[in-house]
C-alpha cells in the first residue's frame, strides 16, 4: 500500500513538473499571455539581458584571444543555429556528412549528445578529488556499427549513427577531446562535423553552416530565456554558408535582406523537410505516404516545433482524429504508452504515427495494440544546389590545399 502511493505521488510530482515546463516553454514562445504568464515573461526578460551581457563578454574574450580555440590539425565544419532547437538540423547534418563520405571523406559527427545517460555526479566528484582523467567520449557509432542506444547517445547521435553506415559518431561535451579521440581511433578522421557547434568556439570551423528555420527565425528576437535566441542576430556575420530550413514557400524578402544586411558574403540555400515514407516503430514494415489517405489517424510527438510535424500528416489526406503533444525530448514509458494508444481507440484512430526523433525514444520491448510507425523525412535543397555542392568540393579539397584562407575568415 504503500508503494503504490509513493507510486502515484511521484507520478503527480512529474506530472506537475512538466506542466510547469510547458508553461515556461509556453511563455518563451509567447503562447502563454494570461497574467501568470506576463508575469513569468517579465521575469524572463530581466535574465536575458544578463544572459546578453554574458554572451557578449565570452564573444570579447575569444575575439581578442583571452580565450583561444584549441586547432587539432584537422579540417572542422560547424553546423548550427542561433536559436534553441526545431531548425531541422539533424537532417542537415545527416545530408552532409553523407555527401562528404561520397567524395571519399572520412568523417566524424562530434555531438553534445542533449539528454544523453550522464556519468553519475559520485563519479565525477571522485575524479575531481583523485585528478583522475576525464573518461573517452562515448562512441555512438565506430563507423562499422551502432555500439549505444539512443538513451545512452542521446536521439539525434543516435539517429545519425544509424542512417550513416561509414561515419564515425561520438558524444562528448569537450568535442576537443571528443575530435581529438576520432584522429587518432583506428578510424582515422580527416573531417570532424560539429553538429549544434555554432557557439563552441573552442573548435573555429573552417566552414560554418547556419541554420535559420524560415517559419520562425527568431522568435520574439529576445535572448534565453525569455526567448529562443542563443546570441545576437547580428552574429549571422560569422556563417560560411546560411541554410533557410522549412523553405516551402518563397522566403519573405524582411527576412532576405535582414540577412544580408548582417553578411553580405554568405550563401543562402533553401532547403525543406521532404516526408520519403512511413516506417514501422520496432518492426520492419514500411509504407509509401499514401497509405494513410483518409485512414482515421492518431498523431504524437515530442519535439520543439510539433505543428510542422502535425500539418506533414495531415498533408498526405490522413484523418486526424487525435494528437498529443510531448515536452521535446520526452523519453516514453511503456505505461504512457499504453494510455495514449487507448485514448486513440476511443476516438476511433485506425494507426498512430510518429517522427524518427520520437521512435528513438519508444522502448523496444513495446508491442502496441495499433498500428504505429514514424515519418521518415529528408532534405530537399530547393535553392542553392550547386551552392552546397560547392561547399562539399571545397571540404573535399586536397590536405595540402586546406582552406588556409577560410579558416582565417570563418571567426
Amino acid at each position: 500500500m504503500r508503494t503504490g502511493f509513493l507510486r502515484r505521488l511521484g507520478r503527480s510530482v512529474t506530472k506537475r513538473s512538466e506542466r510547469f515546463e510547458q508553461f515556461v516553454v509556453d511563455v518563451i514562445y509567447d503562447r502563454e499571455l494570461s497574467g501568470r504568464g506576463r508575469v513569468l515573461a517579465g521575469f524572463l526578460w530581466m535574465l536575458s539581458h544578463v544572459f546578453a551581457s554574458l554572451v557578449r563578454l565570452r564573444m570579447y574574450l575569444y575575439r581578442n584571444r583571452i580565450l583561444r580555440d584549441q586547432p587539432l590539425g584537422c579540417l572542422v565544419v560547424v553546423v548550427g543555429n542561433l536559436t534553441v532547437g526545431g531548425t531541422g538540423k539533424t537532417p542537415v547534418v545527416e545530408r552532409l556528412a553523407r555527401a562528404l563520405t561520397a567524395e571519399g571523406r572520412k568523417v566524424a559527427i562530434l555531438s553534445r549528445g542533449y539528454k544523453s545517460r550522464k556519468e553519475p555526479l559520485h563519479r565525477r566528484a571522485w575524479r575531481w578529488l583523485t585528478h583522475v582523467e576525464a573518461p573517452d567520449p562515448k562512441v555512438v557509432s565506430d563507423g562499422e556499427g551502432v555500439l549505444l542506444d539512443s538513451n545512452e547517445a542521446g536521439d539525434e547521435p543516435y539517429m545519425l549513427a544509424r542512417n550513416l553506415p561509414g561515419v564515425m559518431v561520438l558524444v562528448d561535451k569537450d568535442r576537443v577531446k571528443a575530435g581529438a579521440y576520432a584522429i587518432r581511433s583506428k578510424f582515422g578522421a580527416d573531417t570532424l562535423v560539429l553538429d549544434d557547434g555554432f557557439q563552441y568556439l573552442r573548435l573555429k570551423g573552417a566552414l560554418n553552416l547556419l541554420l535559420i528555420d524560415q517559419t520562425n527565425p527568431f522568435g520574439n528576437e529576445c535572448l534565453l530565456p525569455r526567448g529562443i535566441l542563443r546570441e545576437p542576430i547580428r552574429n549571422i556575420s560569422r556563417a560560411s554558408y546560411v541554410f533557410l530550413t522549412k523553405s516551402d514557400k518563397p522566403p519573405d524578402l524582411d527576412l532576405v535582406d535582414l540577412i544580408k544586411r548582417h553578411n553580405s558574403e554568405a550563401k543562402l540555400i533553401r532547403c525543406t523537410h521532404k516526408p520519403c515514407f512511413f516506417m514501422e516503430v520496432n518492426g520492419d514494415e514500411k509504407r509509401e505516404l499514401d497509405y494513410f489517405k483518409g485512414l482515421p489517424t492518431a498523431v504524437f510527438c515530442g519535439i520543439a516545433m510539433p505543428g510542422g510535424f502535425e500539418r506533414f500528416i495531415a498533408d498526405q489526406g490522413a484523418d486526424v482524429r487525435y494528437r498529443r503533444r510531448f515536452l521535446d525530448h520526452h523519453r516514453y514509458t511503456i505505461g504512457e504508452l499504453k494510455r495514449l494508444i487507448d485514448r486513440a481507440n476511443a476516438n476511433g484512430a485506425e494507426m498512430i504515427v510518429t517522427t524518427e526523433k520520437d521512435a528513438v525514444r519508444i522502448p523496444k520491448s513495446f508491442k502496441p495494440s495499433l498500428p504505429l510507425f514514424y515519418m521518415r523525412m529528408e532534405i530537399e535543397i530547393l535553392e542553392g544546389f550547386d551552392d552546397f555542392e560547392s561547399a562539399v568540393q571545397r571540404i573535399c579539397l586536397r590536405p595540402q590545399e586546406n582552406f588556409l584562407g577560410a579558416e582565417s575568415e570563418a571567426v
